[in-house]
Order: C-alpha cells, then sequence, then structure tokens
C-alpha cells in the first residue's frame, strides 16, 4: 500500500484465475466505507475490459488505478467504461512520458504516477533516464493543476538504505511519497517526506512575515522573502499537519 492515505487493491493474476481476482477486489471495495481522508482504488489489468466493466458498478468513490497509459484515448475508454471516479494514469512507457501533459490535462484523471519498471526496461540507461521522466511527470501534474506525482515502488525490500537514498532523490526532484511494497518501507518514507523543524520554522516564519500580503519582507535571520515563497511554506504545513 502507498504511503499516503490510501489503499489499493491490485489484480495481477494469471489470466485463469482474473475472474476469481475481480470478485474478491470488487467484493473487498464494496465492503470499505473509506474513513475521511482515505482513498480506495482498484488497479486493473491493462486494455482488461472485464476488469473496468466490474469497477464501474463499484461506488463512484472507488478509484481506478489505470496500467499502460498510452494516450488520452486509453484513459477516455476507462473514463466511458467505469464513469464517474477518479483515474490515477500510470506512465509506464516513453510514449506516455511523452504525453504526460495531455494525459494529466484529462478531466477523469486526478493523478499521475510512473512505473519505472517498466520504463527501465524499455529504455536501458542509468539515473538519469529515470530522472528526467520523473521530472517531466512533476511538471505535467502540476501544468494540469494535480498534486505531483507519487514515487515508485522500491524492489529491494531488504535495502533500506537504498530506498532511503533514492527517495530523498525523488523528494528533491519535487514527488511527493511513495508506493511501498512491503511494512518495513512505510517509516523510512514517511521519515524523509516529514517536514523537519527548521523546515517548519523557516515555514511559520514566512506565513507570519508575508501576512497573506505582498511585497518584500526579511526574516529575522535576514533572508529576503516574498509571495512566491508563501506556496512552499503552506505546503509545508500542510504536510506536517495532514
Amino acid at each position: 500500500m502507498p504511503t499516503s492515505s490510501s489503499s489499493i487493491w491490485r489484480t495481477p493474476s494469471p489470466p485463469a484465475r482474473r475472474p476469481q481476482a475481480r470478485v474478491a477486489a470488487c467484493a473487498w471495495a464494496a465492503d470499505h466505507d473509506p474513513a475521511d481522508g482515505v482513498t480506495i482504488q482498484i488497479r486493473v489489468n491493462a486494455g482488461d475490459i472485464d476488469d473496468l466493466r466490474a469497477v464501474s458498478a463499484l461506488p463512484p468513490s472507488v478509484g481506478l488505478r489505470l496500467p499502460k497509459v498510452e494516450d488520452v484515448a486509453t484513459v477516455q475508454t476507462a473514463a466511458e467504461i467505469a464513469p464517474g471516479r477518479p483515474i490515477a494514469a500510470l506512465l509506464e512507457s516513453a510514449g506516455a512520458v511523452l504525453s504526460a501533459v495531455a494525459i494529466a490535462t484529462h478531466p477523469a484523471v486526478t493523478e499521475i504516477a510512473l512505473g519505472e519498471s517498466d520504463l527501465r526496461s524499455e529504455l536501458g540507461g542509468g539515473q538519469p533516464v529515470i530522472d528526467h521522466a520523473r521530472l517531466t511527470a512533476v511538471y505535467a501534474a502540476r501544468a494540469a493543476g494535480l498534486v505531483p506525482p507519487m514515487l515508485s515502488a522500491y524492489p529491494a525490500i531488504a535495502d533500506l538504505d537504498g530506498l532511503v537514498a533514492d527517495t530523498r532523490r525523488g523528494a528533491a526532484q519535487g514527488l511527493v511519497g511513495r508506493m511501498a511494497v512491503h511494512p518495513s518501507q512505510i517509516a523510512p518514507i514517511a521519515a524523509v517526506f516529514r517536514p523537519s523543524d527548521a523546515d517548519l520554522a523557516w515555514a511559520r516564519d514566512v506565513v507570519a512575515a508575508m501576512g497573506g500580503g505582498g511585497g518584500v519582507r526579511r526574516l529575522p535571520d535576514g533572508q529576503m522573502i516574498d509571495a512566491a515563497m508563501l506556496g512552499r511554506a503552506r505546503t509545508l504545513l500542510d504536510r506536517a499537519a495532514g
């Protein structure tokens, strides 16, 4: 499950067992009334119309996690079969990354995310390839008015040092939160994204100094600030409160 307040039911089952998995996933989602601030998403199999039809019978609050989104048409098909629900579009190919802005601006899409393992398999290369995809996704999400994307899962469960290092890298690139594939990963991920005491003190000083107004002000330590800093300050305070 992710480190944000979401629950994702994933059904990557063999084709012969998909009907059983589909019934189980939908039954679980139908029986669980999300607590305040918690969302439920069902990750369907790519291109599986039966999966989409099954999700369409669930309450509209149950989101759709849509893999292998190549273009807007992929999203539109899902939105027509399972209408009225939020869609998380997964960008897992070079073409999808290049279409990130168009995908993110589809009215049914409420978040985008990367499939980094698939991207590495398709593109090869090293970390710069993933860095480019991450930054592209961040820009696309913000341009579409969406929250920044979460980082993909870190598959090396025992490598917590590597998890922390890569999560810090993603946080510095503007991504917020990360998928976890094991309970042991949740606390280290959360620690990376938790604002430090120094960050929170700065944020409070900025909000107090600006007072909701414009112009240029100076913090007690002499740092110059203006209205452009308010967005980051409020984001840090909101993250600490949430």
